[in-house]
C-alpha cells in the first residue's frame, strides 16, 4: 500500500507519495457517512435552506452551512437558531428524510472500495454524527450493503460527539479492536480531529468536496485519499 504521511506542523506542502511495505494492512477501517460514503451535500443544503427559511425567515450562506457539516444536527441547529433550535431540528429532519430519494447520491467507486477492503479481511464500520433513523435511511437509499459493516455508531450512541473521540472509541470497543489497528476515513476537520484524539490513523477523504483541501490538510491526516479507488489501490497522494 502506498500512503503519504505528513510532517508535524499545521500544514506541509504537497510532496510525492512515500511508499510503504505493500503487505502493511490495517485490520479495521471506520468511515464517516456524509461526504465519505454518500454524496449528501445537495440534500443537506436543501434541507437547511428549507428549515432556516421556514423557522427563521432567512437562510444563511452555503459557506456558513457547510462549515457545520460533520457536527450533530442538534449542534448545528443551536448554532443557527438558538432558542428555536428544536423547531429547526424537527423541520430539517422532516424535509431531509422526505428528500433522500431525490437528492441523495452515491460516489463512484464506493462499492468497489468496500469490496476490496472486505476481500483483504478488513473489518468495517460506520461512525457518524447522524441520527440513527436518517443513517439507516441513507444506507438503504444509497444501496449500500449493510452486511459489510460490523458496527454502526450513530448520534444516539454516545453522549459526546465528534470531534471528541467517544464515537470512535465505542466502535472500537464493540469490535474488540485497538485504536492503533484502525483507520478512520472522513471528509471533515471534525472527523480528522476525532481520529487523532482516539488514537486511530486519520485518513482524509478528499472526494467529499464539502471542505476546502487546505482545511483538511491542516488537520495533519496521516493518509490522504483522492478518490475511493485510492483506498488499498496502492497509492494515496498528498
Amino acid at each position: 500500500m502506498c500512503v503519504s504521511r505528513f510532517m508535524s506542523g499545521p500544514y506541509a506542502p504537497p510532496r510525492p507519495p512515500v511508499f510503504y511495505d505493500a503487505h502493511m494492512r490495517f485490520p479495521v477501517w471506520l468511515f464517516d457517512f456524509d461526504g465519505t460514503l454518500v454524496d449528501s451535500e445537495a440534500l443537506i443544503l436543501a434541507s437547511f435552506h428549507h428549515a432556516t427559511q421556514q423557522v427563521l425567515g432567512e437562510t444563511p450562506s452555503d459557506e456558513v452551512l457547510r462549515s457545520g457539516i460533520g457536527l450533530t444536527l442538534e449542534q448545528q441547529a443551536e448554532n443557527l437558531a438558538g432558542d428555536r433550535a428544536d423547531e429547526l431540528f424537527r423541520v430539517y429532519v422532516e424535509h431531509n428524510q422526505a428528500a433522500h430519494a431525490t437528492l441523495l447520491r452515491g460516489f463512484d467507486g464506493i462499492d468497489a472500495m468496500l469490496a476490496r477492503l472486505g476481500a483483504q479481511g478488513a473489518r468495517l464500520g460506520i461512525v457518524t454524527a447522524k441520527i440513527r433513523s436518517t443513517l439507516e435511511l441513507g444506507i438503504d437509499t444509497a444501496g449500500l450493503d449493510r452486511s459489510r459493516f460490523e458496527v454502526l455508531v450513530a448520534k444516539e450512541d454516545t453522549t459526546l460527539h465528534k470531534p471528541e473521540p467517544e464515537p470512535l472509541l465505542l466502535a472500537l470497543d464493540q469490535l474488540g479492536a485497538d485504536p492503533a489497528d484502525a483507520v478512520y476515513v472522513g471528509d471533515s476537520p471534525f472527523d480528522l480531529r476525532a481520529a487523532h484524539a482516539a488514537g486511530t490513523t486519520p485518513a482524509a477523504a478528499m472526494w467529499g468536496g464539502i471542505f476546502d483541501r487546505h482545511e483538511l490538510l491542516a488537520e495533519r491526516p496521516q493518509l490522504v485519499f483522492e478518490s475511493p479507488a485510492d483506498v488499498l489501490a496502492g497509492e494515496a497522494a498528498a
